[in-house]
């Protein structure tokens, strides 16, 4: 159990300090350069597996910002036809408003993610 303690404490404050901005002399500690990726094809690198990555989730969460979109203008056209009954408006207002919600937390996630993404790379060079 002392091992795992260890061990999260490491990660949590490795974690912590990347999102921080601490330079790489304080990660130091923590290791050397990362090791090769075990069964993979030659010429293939860890690299090329963050790069799959990122763009898989650049792609769902703009496929995500779409999908708003479309909601939005589903929600708008609903708002229109909904001839001034009272309860259809107050259901598309609220789909505008929860779709704009969940827009603003595509677009956090998309920020995050660069964010991630820029930093893992500069402590790795």
């Amino acid at each position: 159990m002392n091992t795992l303690k260890r061990f999260w404490l490491q990660a949590s404050f490795a974690a912590m300090s990347m999102a921080a901005g601490m330079p790489q002399q304080a990660l130091a500690q923590f290791g050397g350069p990362i090791p090769a990726i075990p069964g993979t094809p030659d010429g293939a690198s860890d690299q090329g597996i963050r790069d799959a990555v990122l763009s898989v989730l650049t792609f769902v969460l703009n496929f995500l910002a779409l999908v708003a979109v479309v909601f939005i203008v589903i929600a708008g056209i609903r708002l229109i036809v909904s001839q001034g009954e009272d309860e259809a408006k107050e259901k598309a207002k609220k789909t505008i408003l929860y779709v704009i919600v969940g827009l603003i937390i595509v677009l956090f996630a998309r920020v995050i993610v660069g964010l991630f993404t820029e930093t893992l790379s500069n402590a790795v060079t």
